[in-house]
């Protein structure tokens, strides 16, 4: 235990000007209020402030700060009242001590509604003075190190729990995260001990087969940087057991997976040698991708300010370097401790690290009671994340503005893949729905599902982007491989030529292709066109590429079936795009023009949008349906007049149904006293289903007239 005078040293070591006779008063004040009492280990309880005032004069806090630590369980387990605490303290003090009081009390309560409003006092009490939390900090990281004398297991995995889900979270937003790492890690062995005892035997056998190699990587580093001209100091520390736990959750993976167990620190003296170390390290060694992080111009939300880096670095191991100046060290270290800004007892919440203790006060006049606010509040403690349950009940962290899909792909990148909708909280939306904290989600799969083009609009999470992207590109090359040598072979056959790679392989230079498939997939993009690459590999044939093709002729040559490229298999939205002018059917007869570097658009034979490509014949594709599209839904365009009497637009959206169509959009596209025009979107199966709907509709006495839109 701390004796009066250490402490009395150690406050004067940093604030020469600390008002000594207080620090007297309050420590022989508590030790005489406290008495005979004893904790569960069988120490004077007098010996628990010492501690707690020890460990605040170690974060550098103003005097009131270090006589609140020694008189902050006096009201609470000895007969001294808040009024006698004034009287001999100040206002000052006797608020700060009340504060602490009621945040005390949280420990003591077992009924969760109870424990809620005194976390809710706990919030209102350190948004007026952040000196309450730091108190509070203190006074349960000495209960948290002191937890093995609690002979009730019950209370101690309690005690465990709580500081795992509040006060560790707590310290990690204001900053602090020495206090973090030690409560994270002491809940962790009561909570977790097998996991926790098996993590520490692998690192002490790493350090035993590793020898002195964690020295060796220091001198090399700081041999490195000083001939960099760099004034470095680098410390090398093993990583707190709970923090490769968490990391073994995280990514799924090993113990003996990870490789970054160890982390090398590097202080120096401005922001500039920052940068300058972080060039030496980089130059020095092979940077692995993917783990820098440059928290300097973009500090994280609790003001911690640091480059991260992983490199491949001296012999060959690969490590985690984090750059940071000394007075970055102090504040990533102490968080708003660091700042000392209470010399004048006057605490200050305008920082960045404050931000959030004003989110939460937020929630206190919106929640509509304590158990909800302790909720909201758990979940607050990480703001850039969004906590969603599967129906089993396992807990998935996503970033905010996550989606189902999202979600799908955190469970498993297959489940993603399949996904074909979404239940949340029991209502199925859709899959673009923002998911919200506690947000239960079931997923809906199919095996036939494939990734949609169109996901990558709305998700957020690297993993579901990345494996979007990379079905999109192999679907896409392989599609546009298909669609290209289709347009190759058929324009070969329009040559009168037989079909040959060989005389692309010798044409492959012209069009910039190192493979004969990467010429396929130009053409398929409408890069190059398949009479290009003819006229390319037969010269002597003349380019007839320029020449002006009659509107009605491309229309009759479209029509040939049998140089028709087929669309079978190709993905609509990749390939080819159904044109939304003229909404193709199957049954439809139909033309390809191909759009350059998005393959080829599919217009119905007479729609008048074909009129602008008249004078390029080269972009003119005749392709075919082939029969197998029963399986797949399109849509088709209509146009109604409608009487603008009660009850006619359900008689319209009614008979569609009737017949077994989809209503996807419809929109009222003029309005007058007695008609309305709609048009209406229909998911059909083919140009027929289209025409027995609209047969239907003209049969409806209240429909005046159906027409299918053609532009």
């Amino acid at each position: 235990m701390m004796r009066q005078f250490e402490l009395v040293e150690l406050v004067k070591s940093y604030d020469p000007g600390a008002d000594e006779a207080a620090l007297d008063r309050a420590y022989v004040y508590s030790m005489k209020a406290h008495g005979s009492q004893l904790r569960a280990s069988g120490d004077p309880y007098f010996s628990h402030p010492v501690e707690v005032a020890g460990l605040l004069a170690q974060m550098k806090l103003d005097t009131a700060s270090i006589v609140t630590g020694l008189l902050h369980d006096t009201v609470e387990d000895t007969l001294v009242t808040l009024d006698d605490i004034e009287r001999s303290f100040g206002s000052e003090i006797a608020r700060l001590v009340d504060g602490v009081t009621k945040l005390s009390r949280l420990e003591l309560q077992s009924d969760q509604t109870k424990q809620a409003e005194n976390f809710r006092k706990l919030v209102l009490a350190m948004s007026e003075d952040i000196r309450v939390l730091l108190v509070k900090l203190a006074d349960r990281l000495h209960n948290m190190r002191t937890l093995r004398f609690i002979k009730d297991d019950e209370k101690r995995r309690r005690i465990a729990r709580e500081t795992m889900d509040i006060y560790a979270p707590l310290a990690e937003r204001i900053g602090m995260h020495r206090m973090k790492d030690e409560l994270e890690d002491l809940a962790f062995a009561e909570l977790y001990p097998d996991a926790r005892a098996g993590i520490v035997a692998r690192l002490g056998f790493l350090r035993e087969k590793g020898g002195n190699i964690v020295p060796r990587i220091i001198a090399e580093l700081s041999r490195k940087l000083k001939e960099d001209g760099l004034d470095a100091q680098v410390q090398g520390r093993e990583k707190s057991a709970y923090s490769i736990w968490r990391k073994m959750q995280h990514k799924a993976v090993a113990f003996e997976q990870l490789s970054d167990v160890m982390a090398f620190r590097v202080l120096v003296g401005t922001v500039g040698e920052c940068y300058h170390a972080l060039g030496t390290i980089h130059s020095a060694y092979h940077v692995v991708p993917g783990r820098f992080k440059d928290y300097i111009s973009t500090p994280k939300p609790n003001n911690y300010r640091s480059l991260h880096t992983g490199v491949i670095g001296p012999e060959r191991q690969r490590i985690e370097v984090q750059i940071r100046t000394r007075e970055m060290h102090e504040v990533a270290e102490l968080g708003v401790a660091a700042h000392w800004t209470y010399k004048q007892g006057a605490g200050r919440t305008d920082g960045p690290q404050y931000r959030w203790l004003r989110e939460l006060v937020d929630i206190l006049d919106h929640a509509s009671g304590p158990e909800e606010f302790l909720e909201h509040t758990r979940l607050e403690m990480f703001p850039d994340q969004v906590f969603a349950f599967t129906p089993k009940g396992d807990l998935i962290a996503l970033p905010r503005g996550a989606t189902p899909i999202d979600f799908a792909y955190a469970v498993h990148s297959q489940i993603g893949d399949q996904c074909v909708g979404a239940k949340i909280n029991g209502r199925l939306l859709p899959l673009r729905t923002q998911l919200a904290n506690g947000d239960q989600v079931e997923i809906m799969t199919s095996k036939g599902q494939t990734p949609s083009p169109d996901w990558e609009s709305f998700v957020v999470t690297g993993k579901a982007r990345a494996r979007i992207r990379r079905f999109i590109r192999t679907q896409q090359r392989a599609q546009y491989l298909d669609l290209g040598r289709a347009i190759v072979q058929k324009a070969f056959r329009q040559d009168g030529q037989e079909f040959s790679e060989r005389p692309l392989e010798a044409v492959l230079k012209v069009f910039n292709c190192a493979t004969v498939e990467d010429l396929y997939v130009a053409v398929g993009q409408g890069i190059a066109t398949g009479r290009e690459v003819v006229n390319a590999a037969f010269p002597q044939h003349p380019d007839a590429k320029n020449k002006i093709v009659p509107l009605a002729r491309a229309r009759r040559k479209a029509q040939i079936s049998d140089t028709a490229v087929p669309i079978r298999g190709l993905i609509p939205g990749m390939a080819v795009h159904f044109a939304g002018c003229c909404h193709p059917l199957p049954g439809d007869r139909i033309v390809g023009i191909v759009i350059t570097g998005k393959g080829v658009t599919i217009h119905t034979i007479d729609c008048e949008n074909l009129e602008s490509f008249t004078d390029e014949p080269e972009r003119w594709l005749d392709v075919a349906w082939t029969g197998d599209e029963a399986d797949s839904v399109h849509v088709g365009r209509i146009n109604v007049t409608i009487a603008n009497e009660p009850g006619n637009l359900g008689s319209l959206t009614t008979t569609i149904g009737k017949q077994g169509g989809n209503i996807s959009n419809l929109k009222i596209t003029n309005r007058s006293t007695d008609f309305f025009e709609i048009m209406v979107d229909i998911e059909v199966a083919d140009v027929k289903h289209l025409t027995t709907i609209i047969a239907a509709l003209r049969a409806t006495p209240v429909i005046n007239s159906v027409e299918r839109a053609r532009g």
